[in-house]
């Protein structure tokens, strides 16, 4: 099955980005696409990665903390 045929899945990972999983349709905020290069892709929840809107762990030292 190649990654194009997989149902996507999200998973919200405690006081960290979300896991998009399989194929999906990723927008910028001006509705250009960006390109899926990986199976998996971390999507930033602190707003503030400097690769938005991919996650680059910048939760971790700003002490980014979700709700239980």
């Amino acid at each position: 099955m190649s990654m194009h045929d997989e149902h996507p899945t999200i998973t919200a990972y405690p006081d960290g980005p979300l896991l998009v999983r399989g194929a999906i349709d990723l927008r910028d905020a001006d509705g250009n696409a960006i390109e899926q290069r990986r199976r998996t892709v971390a999507l930033c929840r602190c707003g503030l990665s400097a690769i938005k809107p991919f996650c680059d762990g910048t939760h971790k030292p700003a002490g980014f903390r979700t709700e239980d």
